[in-house]
């Protein structure tokens, strides 16, 4: 018959470990709730939409976008399927 072991010492040290990191844990977060700070700083969104006087354009087999000058498509090359992200008035004239 096989002796059964003993795991007593080693569920208490990691008891002791998850104990001690709660612990910093809440100390941080009373450090920074006193501090007034409640998270990291996500700064400024960077500007998604394409340059002004420009449409931009996505190919789903690419998987790329590209810019041309408005009016014009993308070069014709297979597979043509490129879309118009930018939005465009209906009117011909009207810049948008």
């Amino acid at each position: 018959m096989s002796q059964r072991r003993q795991y007593g010492f080693e569920r208490r040290r990691k008891e002791g470990a998850r104990r001690a990191k709660q612990e910093a844990k809440r100390a941080r977060k009373t450090g920074r709730a006193e501090e007034g700070v409640t998270g990291p700083e996500m700064g400024e969104a960077p500007e998604t939409a394409a340059p002004s006087g420009l449409w931009e354009w996505f190919s789903p087999s690419r998987g790329r976008t590209v810019t041309s000058t408005p009016g014009t498509r993308p070069p014709d090359e297979a597979p043509d399927d490129w879309v118009l992200l930018t939005d465009v008035s209906e009117k011909p004239g009207d810049q948008a």
